[in-house]
């Protein structure tokens, strides 16, 4: 019994940094790799560096996007940050409008 008290403070140090550190950070993974995964063409995106461009070719590990007329550019997919406006959104825009 007295062996487990002197245990406690550690086992209570290492649960409240699973809740606060380890826990959050491997959800904020798991919400990046679904966002790599569900990348598509037409996807408008921001890159790492800070990089607009529209997703035109999609690779397992690059991305090409069209960053201005007839200027495309290769990055590794993961470099990209976000998604700014997928490529659903517009033609959901679009037939919201004519109704």
């Amino acid at each position: 019994m007295e062996g487990l008290t002197q245990f406690l403070p550690i086992i209570i140090m290492f649960a409240i940094f699973y809740f606060l550190l380890i826990r959050p950070q491997q959800k904020k993974a798991k919400q990046r790799n679904a966002m790599l995964a569900a990348l598509k063409k037409g996807d408008r995106i921001v890159t790492i560096g800070g990089m607009h461009g529209t997703i035109q070719e999609l690779t397992d590990d690059t991305v090409t996007l069209r960053i201005a007329h007839n200027v495309n550019v290769t990055f590794d997919r993961g470099a990209i940050n976000n998604v700014v406006s997928s490529s659903n959104e517009p033609a959901k825009a679009e037939k919201e409008e004519s109704k």
